[in-house]
C-alpha cells in the first residue's frame, strides 16, 4: 500500500484533525448530539469563544468528518431575519485506515453472504447467538449502565426522559446497506444480549428501522437499582 494514494492521504488528513484535544471535544459533541450543532451551542458546550469554535468547526468540516447546513432560527424569515446559522452535523461517510492493510469489511461481507446462502437457518441462529453472548458480555463489563455499554460498541445512543433509546449509529452501517435482513437481526441480538447482562429486566429492545439511525431501538431503560447504587 503506498501512502501516496489520494485515499490513504484523505484518511490521514482527516484523522490527523483529532489529534488536537479542543478539536477533537468538538467532533465527540457534535456526533453525540441530537441533531445539527450551531456554533454558539459548539462554543458553550466546550466553553470557548464562539469564533474559535467556528474555525475549529470549519477544519473539520473541510477534511471530511463533518457536514455543514445553514438553517435560520424557527419563526424567523423574510426580509430582516438576518442570514441563515451555520448548523454542523455528523458525516455518513467513514474513514478508515490501517497499516499494513487490512479489509475487514470484506471478511464481514463474505461472512455474511454465507449465512445467507444457509437455506437451513442453522449458521444465522449460531451467529444471533453469539453476538447475544458478546452483548451480554458488554452489558456485564459495563456494570449494569446500559447507556455505557452501548456507547462502548459504538451505537451513540440519545434516551429521553421516559428510558427509549434511540441508536444515532449503526457499527456495521456499510455492510448493512446490502444485507440489512441479517445485520439488523444481529443487532437486535447485540443489544437484548447487552441489555441482559446489564441486569435490566423492564427493558427490552426492537426493530424500529429508520433511514438516519440503526434499526434497533430500546424501551424502559431507565437505570436499575444496581447502577443506582
Amino acid at each position: 500500500m503506498s501512502l501516496d494514494r489520494p485515499g490513504v492521504l484523505a484518511a490521514l488528513t482527516g484523522l490527523s484533525h483529532l489529534d488536537d484535544p479542543l478539536r477533537r471535544q468538538l467532533y465527540e459533541h457534535v456526533i453525540e448530539s441530537d441533531g445539527p450543532v450551531s456554533r454558539e451551542q459548539a462554543a458553550a458546550a466546550v466553553s470557548i469563544g464562539r469564533t474559535l469554535a467556528a474555525y475549529h468547526l470549519d477544519k473539520l468540516a473541510e477534511a471530511g468528518l463533518l457536514t455543514v447546513s445553514h438553517q435560520r432560527p424557527a419563526g424567523r424569515g423574510g426580509p430582516g431575519a438576518g442570514r441563515p446559522a451555520k448548523l454542523y452535523a455528523p458525516t455518513t461517510h467513514e474513514i478508515t485506515f490501517s497499516v499494513p492493510p487490512r479489509d475487514y469489511e470484506l471478511l464481514a461481507r463474505l461472512l455474511v453472504a454465507s449465512v445467507e446462502q444457509d437455506e437451513s437457518g442453522a449458521v444465522q441462529e449460531a451467529v444471533n447467538t453469539a453476538a447475544h453472548e458478546a452483548g451480554r458480555r458488554a452489558g456485564a463489563e459495563s456494570g449494569g449502565d446500559v447507556m455505557g455499554a452501548l456507547r462502548n460498541c459504538g451505537y451513540l445512543p440519545h434516551a429521553g426522559d421516559d428510558g427509549y433509546i434511540k441508536l444515532r449509529n449503526c457499527p456495521f452501517h456499510r455492510v448493512a446497506q446490502n444485507h440489512r435482513g441479517v445485520v439488523c437481526g444481529l443487532n437486535l441480538r447485540l443489544v437484548d444480549g447487552l441489555i441482559a447482562g446489564c441486569g435490566h429486566a423492564s427493558a427490552h429492545a426492537e426493530l424500529d428501522p429508520d433511514p438516519d439511525r440503526c434499526c434497533v431501538v430500546v424501551h424502559d431503560a431507565r437505570p436499575s437499582p444496581r447502577t443506582r447504587r
